[in-house]
């Protein structure tokens, strides 16, 4: 598949930091000849270093991705938008492709809800804490096989 003709998707998060992060690189690693993945906050701050810590532990590096915010994607218009948590749904509707619409938000044909837990939001040991994205991260990982399988 040529890459004009793979579907662009973006995850959508809070901070962009470990969910949307771990959903790109999940995306891309396991689908990347049919979707292009992106990811985005409503504010961008940084990766968190356990998103990293454990999607290296299964064979996948996102160090090189960084936070973004979703009005960084104002022009182009992706196939499919995902929030990946309620906060996300709620602060940053996604517009429609209606050239009428004012292109300040990213543009979708479609739109998919898919709250998964905050991992940053753990509390505990560092062992507890990295529990708890792997978790998550298996959760995404699930997920997107289910639904990006074709």
């Amino acid at each position: 598949m040529r890459p004009e003709e793979k579907k662009k998707v973006l995850f959508l998060c809070t901070h962009n930091s470990a969910r949307s992060q771990m959903a790109e690189g999940l995306l891309r690693a396991i689908y990347g000849n049919r979707y292009e993945a992106y990811s985005a906050g409503i504010e961008a701050t940084t990766v968190n270093p356990h998103a990293v810590t454990v999607m290296k532990e299964i064979g996948i590096d996102v160090s090189n991705q960084r936070s973004k915010a979703f009005q960084e994607f104002q022009d182009t218009v992706f196939d499919l938008a995902v929030t990946v948590c309620d906060r996300a749904k709620a602060a940053c509707p996604i517009c429609s492709t209606n050239p009428e619409l004012p292109t300040r938000l990213p543009r979708a044909r479609g739109v998919i809800h898919k709250s998964f837990e905050d991992p940053a939001a753990a509390v505990g040991s560092e062992e507890e804490r990295l529990r708890v994205f792997r978790r998550v991260r298996d959760e995404i990982k699930d997920w997107i096989l289910q639904t990006f399988e074709e």
